[in-house]
């Protein structure tokens, strides 16, 4: 809060001011009553006041005494808290002035009015408990009786101006009584009691103070409080600055105090601090000050965690500094009883917590602090169980906020937790969904989620199955949501461990990976919590570490998190989280020997086993299957295991006497009898009739005695009449009629096993076998098998889809899908790899691939050798061997070779034995007389075939085994050809580069050797400028003389070569000029380039004339021919034109110019070459050109005659024309 200057330091108070301002401190402390019979007076001590005023009163009314004397002894007894015999004198002063005038009157009255509002203040808001509500003095009573007087006073003067005030305040007191108002619909204006009373009080302070041209302080501070009690906070804002602007010594009432809560309801929680700090600097004994500031340090608590050291520290500062301190002040301070009760409920004191609550409910003014105390009772009555007056409570703390849409939050909440523990579920969800759709609450769809995921889990142990996917749906929005606002910083939630285990069972089922990654994020929370006490020291190894923490985590944790990994393959890490949970159980068990561990230790025990089972380690498992049983006897479960494995190792001696004595012990356990049913499957001998089927009768026996929807024997069932409908005879109409119903009863057995659990995989799997081989619905079959596979992670499935793209001729699917099967713990499973090598062989008959025939024949062998008494596997091999047979003699000799044709004839040979061996079988797999047949055939045709096939291969081979040396030779000779012509150009490239590097060497030491030159004739050349002078021995430039005229010259009769010449000029800064004309020539301007443009390749040498006539004339004409000829070249330049050295040459040239290249903003000044040509007759329109091109070279700045030196490697391409001295 902005400090304000009135005439104090930032509104610091003197202590004087401080002092005066007290209530009553302008009572004194004695009073003289003059009396009417002696001319004396009579002096009434106001400090030791008699506890009856009778006497008082006669003396008064006997002496007549004026109303002043009244009222002052009134104030004196209200001053010590008697308020009622302060009314009664004032009511007998009123009697005494029957007669008096109105503003007697008037004055009296308005005081009792004002006292009878004091009292209100102090009087019970409710009638106490045990005292009839006629006989209770509550706070509406006194509020009527002030109301009464009031009116009585308004009869006299109602224009009388103290009466607006009294009555602005009266109508405050009067909405505070009175219930908030309910939720309006937008656009619809209040026109409730409360506020109606509050627009009335308004009007009545605006009154007062225009009565009092704006100067009364109390109705400024009443139209702010009212304003406030409207919501208007920002408007109540304005009016407490005012008042602290007029008043600044202003303490009781304190108008910081309304500023503080005018900025906390605005949610500028800093500022309304430093408000209240700034109110108990100035009165350090102020309550409202004291509790005010214990509410802002609770709510700064609050946005702690409860495990954050900043909460405990703020929480005390609250409580210790600033709660308790108020409570000394005024133990019956409704809000200091209402804040103190929440901390005696935390200590579950709960009849100081009562005791406290009374208090704040029966004396308050204000329904929130009302609200306050009823939530209190409300949760000390949740604690101790009572639900019902728990509720009654909840829903009065609700009421005295408003209820309905407004309220109070945390008591909703308290009446909807006291539904759901007296079993109302749909009304507490109705109305958390009414509270959640206002305000996204945390804690309500915290607890809005948790039952529509206790509504799930309850619906999945039923045994009627109903369809809850929009329960799952919802729960998991909500608990997502709270989960995602954990990661807002602003609001500083800390993540609730519960959200996430409700979580992790909603997925577990349908999204298994993420209830993995829930149960991990809790035992990240359960980690940090570790006690350091607890972690290992010494130790760089994280896994070693981690598993060390984990250890002191909640078993359960760790088993649930051990069983997701199995489930998901991962079983060695799956062994080690359950040996962990293990190690935690005993751990658990060593803190708190109460803990029954022995459950969760069997449990576990189980779950370890079961993963040495899935690493192929029975030995292990059957250990602690063992000890298992040794401890508890009964448990089925491990007993049922041991069975299986034993069924596994020993089929046919030890497996079945394990499985008919636990058949026996344990024969209405349904997992038995499940398991009894695998067996029965697997030892059962195929019989033609179902109703004469073991298994089938024992799934009878199980549903019609002990649970018709054991899904199980559903399933089992429907698996029987699937394998019967298959092996039923197709011949006829009627036969097919007869095989379709079978497989309709397949599938009516599968669709009820579905209707109990429709993510049953293996009854949808049986339906999708019944849509292949009835309907030929491979399609629909293929979507089926592939969402089983997404959720059942058997070889199955696998196999069953292998079928059906085998159907299809999708071939490599197929395969693809037979070797998935294989690589699930099935590599010696016959059948697989019979579909296998019957999938190759289709591919290389579509394909005549012979070597995918020799692949399919690779994987009937495999199965042969696995299983080698099923004559049907043999039988498989001759096939393969026969066709394999059948296509080498079909191939053309380029797609076979002389060993495919022999090893074809070797295994014909063997097929026509094994043929042979198997009709001669007890039971063949197929009539003998086809067999023989095929014997007969591969003896007689195809091994005739194959003898042909194997001679003319061999010819083949011989005829082409020359070309092909030959071919091979020629070929090799190419790659040596190749291979030396490279080797050549890579040599010849080698001796160019070599000469190359060679010129760039030379020609950088000629570049090196002619700026040496170049550099000792620019020192001839500075000092041939320079002379002695004559006096005074320095060295000065030279003087130049103005150059005469020249006059161009013709020789006609030699015919030899003219030479244009111009006037002599020498640069503005000499002061001389040409001959030829008066003034300066005129710089021209030229076009900046980059110097490569002209760049000449020709090299060349230049010598300086030292005379300094003749010196200016060549500077003069170079500057000629460097402008007129820069473009040509004299084509009988004694310079080499090869390309590589010229390129070598402006190479060099570009290296050493980079000094000039980098100024090209200068211009450039050439030398004049002396040009060997024929004159002609247009020598004498050129000579004037040349002339103005020599005065525009002479007029140079010596800047320019300094920077523009020749190039050294004919740079500028005008001076190639000129001949060398």
């Amino acid at each position: 809060m902005a400090p304000l200057q009135n005439g104090y330091t930032n509104g610091a108070l003197t202590e004087q001011s401080m002092l005066t301002n007290y209530r009553f401190s302008d009572i004194p402390s004695a009073i003289d009553i003059p009396a009417s019979t002696f001319d004396s007076e009579v002096e009434i001590s106001l400090e030791e006041l008699p506890d009856d005023p009778t006497e008082l009163c006669t003396l008064l009314d006997n002496e007549k005494a004026a109303k002043n004397f009244w009222v002052i002894i009134a104030l004196a007894y209200a001053k010590q808290n008697q308020i009622d015999h302060a009314i009664d004198i004032l009511n007998r002063g009123l009697s005494s002035l029957a007669q008096g005038v109105t503003k007697e009157k008037l004055g009296l009255l308005g005081w009792i009015c004002w006292l009878y509002m004091l009292k209100s203040r102090e009087a019970p808001r409710v009638a106490p408990e045990g005292q009839l509500v006629s006989e209770a003095r509550t706070k509406d009573y006194y509020l009527q009786a002030a109301t009464s007087t009031l009116n009585e006073a308004s009869r006299l003067n109602p224009a009388f101006p103290p009466l607006f005030l009294a009555r602005g305040v009266l109508s405050i007191l009067r909405a505070s009584l009175q219930p908030p108002a309910k939720t309006l619909r937008p656009g619809t204006v209040d026109t409730s009691e409360r506020v109606e009373s509050l627009r009335q009080a308004l009007k009545c302070f605006d009154e007062s103070a225009k009565s009092f041209g704006n100067r009364n302080i109390m109705a400024i501070l009443g139209r702010a409080r009212a304003q406030y009690m409207l919501g208007r906070y920002a408007e109540a804002l304005e009016g407490y600055q005012e008042v602290l602007i007029k008043m600044p010594n202003m303490r009781d009432p304190d108008p910081r105090i309304g500023i503080g809560c005018c900025l906390w309801q605005l949610d500028f929680k800093e500022q309304a601090k430093a408000a209240w700090s700034r109110a108990l600097a100035l009165n350090p004994e102020s309550k409202v000050a004291n509790i005010l500031l214990g509410a802002y340090y609770l709510y700064d608590s609050s946005r702690h965690a409860t495990n954050d050291p900043a909460f405990g520290s703020l929480y005390k500062i609250a409580m210790t500094q600033y709660t308790q301190k108020a409570f000394k002040l005024d133990k019956e301070d409704p809000m200091t009883c209402a804040m103190f009760g929440g901390y005696f409920l935390l200590r579950k004191h709960f009849p100081t917590v009562e005791a406290l609550a009374r208090k704040a409910i029966e004396f308050t003014d204000v329904n929130a602090i009302a609200s306050d105390g009823w939530y209190l009772l409300a949760r000390k009555e949740h604690f101790e169980g009572n639900a019902a007056r728990a509720n009654e409570y909840y829903s009065r703390s609700d009421q005295a906020r408003g209820g309905s849409d407004k309220g109070y939050l945390p008591a909703k909440f308290g009446a909807m937790q006291m539904q759901v523990k007296t079993g109302d579920y749909d009304g507490a969800k109705f109305r958390l969904e009414k509270i959640i759709q206002q305000t996204k609450n945390p804690e309500s769809m915290t607890l809005l989620g948790a039952l529509f995921a206790e509504e799930v889990f309850a619906a999945q142990s039923s045994p009627l199955k109903e369809d809850k996917s929009a329960e799952v749906k919802k729960a998991i929005s909500l608990l997502e949501s709270v989960r995602a606002s954990w990661k807002d910083e602003k609001k500083k939630l800390s993540p609730d461990e519960s959200v996430l285990l409700y979580l992790a069972r909603l997925y577990e089922s349908g999204s298994p990976d993420k209830s993995m990654q829930c149960l991990q994020q809790v035992e990240q929370m359960q980690l940090a919590h570790v006690p350091d006490t607890a972690r290992p020291e010494d130790i760089d190894d994280k896994e070693t570490v981690t598993n060390m923490l984990r250890e002191n985590l909640a078993p359960q944790l760790l088993n649930n998190m051990g069983c997701f990994l199995y489930h998901s393959e991962k079983i060695e890490l799956a062994h080690n989280m359950f040996q962990t949970a293990l190690n935690a159980c005993v751990k658990s068990r060593d803190r708190d020997d109460s803990t029954d561990t022995d459950a969760l230790v069997a449990t576990i025990s189980y779950n370890l086993a079961r993963t040495y089972e899935a690493a192929a380690m029975p030995e292990e498992a059957k250990r602690v299957y063992e000890g298992l049983l040794e401890r508890h006897s009964d448990y089925t479960e491990a007993n049922a295991r041991l069975t299986y494995i034993a069924l596994r190792q020993s089929p046919t001696d030890e497996g079945p006497k394990k499985m008919a004595k636990l058949y026996e012990l344990e024969s209405a356990n349904l997992e038995v009898r499940a398991l009894f049913g695998w067996y029965l499957s697997k030892s059962k001998r195929r019989v033609a009739n179902i109703a004469e089927d073991h298994e089938q009768r024992h799934y009878k026996h199980t549903l019609q005695g002990y649970d018709k929807h054991d899904r199980y024997s559903l399933t089992g069932m429907g698996n029987i009449y699937l394998l019967a409908a298959r092996d039923m005879r197709r011949d006829t109409e009627q036969d097919k009629e007869k095989r379709r119903k079978v497989y309709e009863k397949a599938v009516e057995f599968f669709d009820k096993a579905l209707q109990l659990d429709p993510k049953n995989a293996y009854a949808a799997q049986g339906i999708a076998i019944a849509l292949v081989d009835d309907r030929k619905d491979y399609t629909t079959a293929v979507q089926i098998f592939s969402r089983i596979r997404d959720t059942l992670r058997d070889a199955s499935v696998y196999l069953n889809l292998g079928h059906v793209y085998a159907e299809l001729r999708q071939f490599y699917r197929s395969i693809e899908n037979y070797e998935a099967a294989l690589s699930k713990d099935r590599q010696r499973d016959t059948q697989i790899l019979a579909c296998l090598g019957r999938v190759w062989l289709l591919k290389g008959m579509q394909e005549k691939n012979l070597a995918a025939m020799n692949t399919a024949l690779d994987c009937t062998q495999r199965a042969r050798a696995i299983a080698p008494e099923q004559i049907h596997l043999e039988f498989n091999v001759a096939f393969v061997q026969n066709q394999i047979a059948l296509l080498v003699i079909s191939l053309p000799e380029t797609q076979r070779t002389l060993q495919d044709v022999q090893a074809a004839s070797d295994g014909l040979d063997e097929a026509i034995n094994t043929f042979s061996r198997i009709a001669k079988a007890k039971h063949p797999p197929y009539p003998r007389g086809s067999l023989e047949q095929r014997a007969n055939m591969g003896k007689n045709t195809i091994r005739r075939q194959l003898e042909r096939t194997l001679q003319s291969q061999k010819e083949y081979e011989e005829k082409n085994a020359t070309k092909l040396q030959q071919a091979r030779e020629a070929r090799e000779a190419e790659l040596r050809r190749r291979e030396e012509e490279k080797r050549k150009k890579e040599e010849a490239e080698l001796e160019r580069k070599r000469q190359i590097a060679e010129d760039r060497q030379r020609l950088i030491e000629e570049a090196q050797r002619v700026a040496a030159i170049r550099a000792e004739e620019e020192r001839a050349r500075e000092e041939a400028e320079y002379t002695t002078d004559s006096e005074t021995g320095d060295k000065v430039k030279r003087k130049k003389k103005a150059a005469a005229s020249k006059r161009k010259k013709k020789d006609g009769e030699d015919g030899g070569a003219g030479r244009k010449s111009k006037d002599r000029s020498t640069g503005p800064e000499n002061g001389v000029y040409s001959d030829a004309d008066d003034q300066p020539a005129p710089r021209k301007r030229r076009r900046l380039e980059r110097r490569s443009a002209a760049r000449s390749s020709k090299y060349k040498s230049s010598e300086i004339v030292v005379e300094s006539e003749s010196e200016e004339g060549e500077e003069g004409a170079e500057a000629e021919a460097g402008g007129a000829n820069g473009a040509s070249r004299d084509v009988g330049s004694p310079v080499s034109d090869r390309d590589e050295v010229e390129d070598m040459r402006e190479t060099a040239a570009a290296g050493w110019d980079s000094e000039d290249e980098d100024e090209d903003a200068v211009v450039q000044r050439r030398r004049k070459k002396a040009t060997l040509r024929i004159e002609d007759d247009e020598d004498e329109d050129e000579g004037s050109e040349d002339e103005s091109g020599a005065k525009k070279a002479s007029s140079a700045s010596p800047t320019e005659e300094a920077n523009d030196e020749d190039d050294l490697f004919g740079d500028k391409r005008g001076d190639e024309g000129r001949p060398r001295w």
